[in-house]
């Protein structure tokens, strides 16, 4: 009998691999042999669920239930639709592959230079900021490339209302290109293609507006409907024609929000700040955040304590598609959640508790309808797993690492995040290490003089890092060292006995005629009568006549010795084949 399993119209790659009980490394590749490229992140629809379920040939049977996931796709909610409405400014997220330039794009716009303190390069979570242009107010994101990044570009796609895809001129269409167009695409935002580096010889517009053509862009000097912007950081060419489109294409959408109601808001980034506590950077939607007002999200709240610009400058209020700084909150908030304005403490706190009591009852839930309990326990038994203890800088980018370790998994190990969380190493993180033998990975997280004299003397190993694919290439040679080597056996050849010369307990020395192949030592043999293996022994020595030799062709006669673990009855028209084992270092 078929079980049941039931989900949402969309889910996660990753969420249907833990339903079906399998890793999801084997999901992904069954998903690409049927076409579909998906990250653990990405969200698949039903019917392709059901499809590659029955690729799989699982006997699982598929329901669908209300998609209650509320961050990832969000509904876009309009607030324009009143008299009290006004125009806001547009929320522009800046898309795309790896090194191609959009950070140092965003650099020349407000005039910083954020890509040279980057570690390698590479934007570790979501910035914000907002700039002036032509007296209008303009919103930006820049969201990292590398592709462990996947969980913070969706929110920034969903985040805002035009996406500005870079493509490197010299480079063209790449992996997290096509990603970003998806995600723009599902969030149901405006694109515009900046077309980047193009001071650079080798730089070829052309070619790029050509690979654009194949995921359905089409440029407007062609016929079609994409804004497509040329641009150098380095040369400084470009920079206002593109702020010029942003401007064109917000006021085309017609953006506009309320003013003077209680802020609604999303949460951009959160971390844990020395001295001021969780710390949430966030995007105001619609009414005006002041300080001093109390504000539910998830499963914690706050009385809003301090109220910064995105620049860290202390401010009074905060309008719609203004990023700001929050402090005052209980406890740290979740990456991606919304939050509101709400009337008294009272009403936050009795939210946010309503909330934590839903998601310790969902975490805590098990559906023995939907589990196969045999199938978890074998599969326990053949898992080995890594044990670690994972700290960040903020919500988003520790969110891109566990997402990242659980990609890694396998049929026979996998990382198993024992703790994880915000801010600096502690004591407590050391402690945990030490009682269950873990290591720990911080990225961005300092780990303070106390903690390394603790580690030191408890022997925990800390790992620090900057970039995070340097942290997950590590973990995954980690995981490699973890997995059984591969058995090679390679046939060499073939002798049939016809005469026996010694037989003891440990030892036979025998001889015959070369039916097949090459013999060769050192080597193993197994020995087969009627077609039916019946041992297998060591070759130690092969003979020509009196001569020990190292091979012996097909066709020649020798003599051969072999070493046994018990006494062997062997008989003439016996068969010994003769193979190398070789054992094959295996990586992920």
């Amino acid at each position: 009998m078929a079980q049941s399993i039931e989900i949402e119209e969309h889910i996660t790659v990753g969420t249907l691999a833990e339903k079906l009980m399998m890793p999801v490394s084997r999901l992904i590749t069954e998903l690409m042999k049927n076409g579909v490229m998906a990250t653990v992140n990405e969200r698949i629809d039903f019917d392709t669920a059901q499809i590659i379920i029955n690729e799989l040939g699982l006997e699982v049977e598929l329901t669908r239930k209300e998609d209650t996931d509320s961050i990832i796709p969000r509904t876009k909610k309009s607030y324009g639709d009143n008299e009290r409405s006004v125009p806001r400014p547009p929320v522009v997220a800046v898309m795309g592959h790896v090194d191609h330039g959009k950070t140092s794009l965003l650099d020349v716009i407000r005039g910083a230079k954020v890509a040279e303190s980057e570690a390698g390069g590479i934007t570790q979570h979501i910035s914000a900021y907002q700039i002036t242009y032509n007296n209008r107010p303009i919103t930006f994101l820049d969201t990292p490339g590398h592709e462990a990044f996947a969980t913070i570009r969706e929110h920034g796609a969903h985040l805002t209302d035009i996406a500005v895809i870079v493509i490197a001129a010299d480079d063209g269409v790449k992996p997290q290109t096509v990603e970003a167009i998806r995600f723009a695409r599902k969030a149901g935002v405006k694109m515009i293609v900046a077309i980047t580096k193009i001071d650079k010889p080798e730089a070829d517009a052309n070619r790029i507006k050509q690979q654009l053509t194949e995921h359905k862009l089409l440029a407007e000097e062609w016929g079609g409907d994409t804004v497509i912007v040329e641009v150098s950081a380095k040369a400084n060419k470009g920079i206002n024609n593109l702020l010029d489109m942003i401007q064109l294409v917000a006021d085309v959408e017609d953006l506009r929000a309320e003013v003077d109601v209680p802020a609604i808001g999303l949460i951009i980034e959160a971390n844990t700040e020395p001295g001021r506590g969780p710390a949430a950077h966030a995007l105001i939607e619609n009414g005006t955040l002041k300080r001093g007002d109390f504000i539910t999200t998830g499963s914690t709240y706050a009385k809003v304590r301090n109220l910064e610009s995105a620049a860290g400058v202390p401010i009074l209020s905060a309008t719609p598609s203004m990023p700001v700084i929050i402090t005052g909150f209980k406890s740290l908030p979740e990456f991606g959640d919304e939050f509101e304005v709400v009337a008294n403490e009272h009403l936050a706190k009795s939210r946010a508790n309503t909330e934590k009591i839903k998601k310790n009852t969902i975490n805590g839930r098990l559906d023995l309808d939907s589990i196969d309990l045999i199938k978890i326990i074998n599969r326990s038994n053949q898992l080995e797993t890594y044990d670690v203890i994972i700290k960040a800088d903020v919500q988003g980018s520790l969110t891109s690492v566990l997402d990242s370790l659980k990609a890694l998994e396998t049929d026979e190990v996998a990382v198993k995040a024992i703790g994880s969380g915000v801010g600096l190493v502690n004591e407590n993180d050391v402690q945990l290490a030490h009682g269950s033998n873990a290591v720990i990975y911080a990225f961005n997280a300092s780990v303070p003089t106390n903690v390394k004299r603790l580690a030191n003397r408890d022997k925990v190993v800390i790992h620090e890092y900057k970039i995070i694919y340097e942290l997950i290439d590590d973990i995954r040679a980690e995981l490699s060292q973890m997995l059984s080597p591969e058995i090679i056996e390679t046939d060499l050849g073939k002798l049939r006995v016809k005469a026996i010369f010694k037989t003891t307990k440990s030892e036979v020395i025998c001889g015959g005629e070369v039916i097949a192949g090459k013999l060769a030592v050192p080597a193993q043999a197994k020995i087969t009568r009627a077609k039916k293996q019946i041992a297998e022994v060591e070759v130690t020595n092969l003979k020509r006549g009196p001569q020990d030799v190292k091979e012996v062709e097909k066709g020649e006669m020798c003599g051969i010795s072999l070493k046994t673990e018990k006494k062997i009855n062997l008989l003439e028209g016996d068969i010994l084949g003769l193979f190398k084992r070789e054992s094959i270092e295996r990586k992920l």
